[in-house]
């Protein structure tokens, strides 16, 4: 399992319909890919939204993003993560 971190911009027509519903379903959608939904963040400044999440690779990420947005309207761009002790050890 590999760490993304899911940056979510907002449009006009994702506004129209935000609602713990469309979040739940869009957690759904991360665990039907095998995955799950480490945390949620709103966020201020160039990104909306952040999602972290494991995922078991990359062509699952694909998936995820182009399903949420089917579902939200919201526009994904995605990062992978390690942690910095893993970090650390590949430059060591």
């Amino acid at each position: 399992m590999k760490t993304y971190f899911m940056f979510g911009k907002y449009s006009s027509e994702s506004m129209k319909s935000i609602s713990r519903e469309r979040t739940k379903k869009a957690n759904e959608i991360i665990k039907k890919l095998g995955g799950n939904v480490v945390a949620q963040y709103a966020l201020l400044g160039d990104n909306d939204l952040v999602f972290i999440v494991n995922l078991p690779g990359i062509e699952e990420v694909f998936k995820a993003s182009t399903h949420l947005n089917q579902l939200t309207s919201i526009t994904f761009s995605c990062s992978p993560a390690i942690t910095v002790e893993t970090f650390d050890k590949i430059l060591s």
